[in-house]
């Protein structure tokens, strides 16, 4: 593993409880990992004692195969081959887009700097704009030239601390990707924090989810969408709801009787719970609901939001439960109709 992290500990003075506790995680090189999580939760806190600008009370950081911060020992940020992009950009204004991306390229020859900044221009798509000064660029420009002059002194590990906060929701979507393709044709290995969903599925190989200052689920999109480790990660990541149900385990399958039917899944080998009849609440996204006006289960439209292919539904069922559905554009019932639904789920989550 590149970067690992093992039972971190962040504590600031005064504080009784810590920022970050016990955060253990690990990734590869060339990967590119993101941290989600409410404000206030402690991701940043956990950037900042990776980027060794704030000291470890408890674990400790490993990059590669040199432990760079633990209890009483911090190695200085510029001694970690580190670089980081910041929500502000911190950009030079009396400098050219060519001289902000040379400004790390201390004790190199002219030619070594010139050529380099030929190479990050190219790869961040810049070569146009190389001569102009940052109020004269948009701000995905100056977002691509902070990232430009983060990658140019070629570092181990990016650190990128909600770099398109400050853009429009539709520019940031676009630019995440961008920049993911970007740090991918680099081989950069990555670490990025957000509040935005969007921009974690859009960046990330992997995705920490922090809760409380703790690690909810390190796990790829899909399974922290679909198998989410704790009712936490499950309200937090994506659209759903819960409704009651009563589990069983039944030659070797899940089942779960609900108002909805009856919902099944293949147990998994990890999965440690009798077989005796349990309470519980199931997940339901708004991809397990289809409308179907033939279905004899019937809910009643009382939101809806116009996401342009699809609406988003929240639907009431006449037992008082509420679900929510993406239903087509071009079905646009009214509110407060009554319309058929079914559910089709792939993977039944379940918590006590």
């Amino acid at each position: 593993m590149f970067l690992t992290l093992d039972q971190v500990d962040v504590r600031y003075s005064g504080q009784q409880t810590p920022a970050v506790q016990g955060v253990s995680l690990s990734l590869e090189a060339g990967q590119i990992g993101v941290l989600i999580g409410p404000s206030g939760c402690g991701k940043t806190s956990l950037l900042r004692a990776i980027a060794g600008l704030e000291p470890v009370s408890a674990g400790y950081v490993q990059l590669s195969d040199r432990v760079v911060s633990r209890s009483g020992f911090t190695a200085p940020p510029e001694n970690r081959r580190m670089g980081m992009v910041f929500q502000d950009y911190a950009l030079f204004p009396h400098l050219t887009v060519s001289g902000n991306i040379a400004f790390g390229l201390h004790g190199q020859s002219s030619a070594s700097k010139s050529l380099r900044i030929t190479e990050v221009l190219k790869l961040v798509g810049l070569q146009d704009v190389q001569e102009r000064y940052p109020h004269e660029l948009s701000g995905g420009q100056q977002q691509r030239v902070a990232l430009a002059r983060a990658l140019a002194p070629k570092p181990e590990l990016l650190l990128l601390d909600e770099p398109f906060s400050n853009l429009d929701v539709d520019l940031r979507e676009r630019l995440a990707l961008e920049i993911r393709a970007i740090l991918k044709e680099a081989n950069a290995t990555a670490l990025f924090v957000t509040h935005d969903q969007m921009e974690a599925f859009a960046m990330g190989d992997v995705i920490g989810v922090i809760q409380g200052g703790r690690l909810a689920q390190w796990d790829d999109a899909y399974h922290l969408y679909h198998r989410p480790a704790s009712r936490f990660v499950a309200e937090f990541i994506g659209h759903g709801v819960f409704i009651p149900g009563v589990r069983s385990i039944t030659k070797g399958r899940v089942e779960v009787q609900t108002v909805l039917g009856l919902l099944t899944d293949e147990l998994k080998a990890s999965d440690k719970r009798s077989d005796e009849l349990v309470n519980c609440d199931v997940l339901l996204r708004a991809d397990d609901i289809v409308h179907d006006d033939a279905a004899p289960v019937k809910a009643e439209i009382v939101r809806k939001s116009f996401r342009g292919s699809e609406f988003l539904y929240s639907l009431r069922l006449q037992t008082g439960e509420m679900v929510m559905a993406h239903v087509p554009s071009h079905h646009d019932h009214k509110l407060g109709e009554w319309i058929g639904i079914r559910v089709e789920v792939d993977h039944v989550v379940t918590f006590n």
